[in-house]
């Protein structure tokens, strides 16, 4: 079991906190968007107010990266959003850290530095051993109480994720709880239960594909973008170099096996673009999927008119839709409609949970809301609808003996 906010003495304990605001940097190292830091606010507003004294645990970019940048302007961003002071030590661990850490007082809060900073962050451990490590050792006489906040993050086995709460009592934040319990009760919600896939994650949406097609969670599956293109191609549809020749790029021959090997089991249950949109002269045409012109032509980049009217009529019949990945290249205004004329039927569905990362960037950007739940975490939303354990919850659950509830 689990536990939460509600079950941690606050005031007076000093609370690393994990959070994933993993964000779009702008060219001069700034925040680009906030939505990351937005969806943490509640959390670390409630161990504010409570007395808590806060330091802030993030990442931000890979090493290389454009986007690997310090977390200065997020605690910027993080002290407007709070409406209070929010402090910025450029250390994560080291002496440097622990004296800002130690100088908080009741209801104060510091964001330490990119954990990604530090090489061993950037590995995987088993929790013992990330407990061992220079980052885990060199907080940890400073914390009393560890929460985790970052469900975006919680497929990854970092010291930051596992090693803290292997030696501190741990709890989940309100994102990662209000996560866990939506996507944990997936088979809870009414059927017909239908899956959207779509994006370009094809290894991870034929692995949710064939797990809740067996478990018998999903009654019908929507393929879309580079995921539908692959099964288009594992049916025997010539799409043409263009598309093929990215498909077979990006290292997916596997996965057209894998996915003729679910249609041949689930064939039935799994619903197939019937046209596409193609770049031609610079405009948007679409062409049945079997009247694309072999050889060099143009690449599929959103599905047509013919595939959104097949699929809303089975969106029609739902009660549960669960959505990851876009439906075609949104970024470009010609090939937006199939991403947002789909997701736009699914708002009207009782229960319509998308599989956030990627998808609820595109969603807002495209201004397409009214679902009943958006995810923070892409690859661990993925994970938990496979029903596989993610190490960063894991690691709470085992979490040691944790001080008495306030009363």
């Amino acid at each position: 079991m689990i536990e939460t906010l509600d079950d941690l003495t606050v005031e007076g304990t000093t609370v690393g906190v994990r959070v994933d605001v993993n964000s779009p940097i702008d060219d001069d190292g700034t925040l680009a968007d906030d939505a990351r830091l937005r969806a943490h606010v509640d959390t670390l507003s409630e161990l504010l107010d409570r007395g808590g004294r806060v330091a802030v645990l993030a990442h931000q970019g890979r090493p290389g990266g454009d986007d690997f940048v310090s977390l200065e302007s997020h605690a910027d961003r993080l002290a407007e959003l709070l409406g209070q002071p929010v402090d910025y030590v450029d250390a994560t661990f080291t002496e440097a850290a622990r004296e800002a850490v130690r100088g908080l007082t009741n209801g104060d809060c510091v964001v330490l530095e990119n954990t990604r900073f530090y090489s061993e962050e950037y590995m995987e451990f088993d929790p013992e051993r990330a407990a061992c490590t220079h980052l885990v050792e060199g907080l940890e006489p400073v914390l009393d109480a560890y929460v985790n906040d970052a469900f975006a993050a919680a497929h990854r086995s970092q010291p930051s994720l596992v090693g803290l709460p292997t030696v501190l009592p741990g709890y989940a934040g309100r994102v990662m709880e209000t996560e866990l319990d939506v996507l944990g009760s997936i088979e809870e919600t009414d059927e017909p239960r239908v899956y959207v896939l779509g994006g370009a994650k094809v290894s991870d949406s034929i692995d949710v594909a064939w797990s809740v097609l067996e478990k018998g969670l999903a009654d019908d599956i929507l393929t879309a973008g580079v995921v539908g293109n692959v099964f288009l191609v594992a049916d025997g549809v010539d799409l043409g170099d263009a598309s093929s020749d990215f498909i077979y790029d990006q290292g997916y021959w596997d996965e057209i096996d894998r996915a003729a090997d679910l249609l041949d089991a689930y064939g039935d249950r799994i619903a197939l673009p019937r046209d596409v949109a193609v770049d031609r002269g610079e405009d948007r045409h679409e062409l049945g999927v079997n009247a694309l012109p072999p050889g060099d032509g143009e690449a599929a980049m959103d599905i047509g008119e013919s595939t959104l009217d097949y699929y809303r009529r089975i969106l029609a019949d739902a009660e549960t839709v669960i959505l990851n990945g876009p439906a075609g290249v949104f970024e470009d205004d010609r090939f937006q409609t199939g991403t947002r004329r789909l997701y736009e039927a699914a708002t009207d569905i009782p229960t319509s949970i998308v599989g956030g990362g990627d998808t609820a960037a595109a969603l807002r950007r495209l201004g397409v809301d009214g679902f009943s739940h958006v995810s923070t975490g892409g690859g661990a939303a993925l994970r938990m609808l496979t029903a596989e354990s993610l190490p960063a919850v894991t690691a709470l659950e085992n979490a040691p003996q944790r001080p008495a509830a306030d009363d």
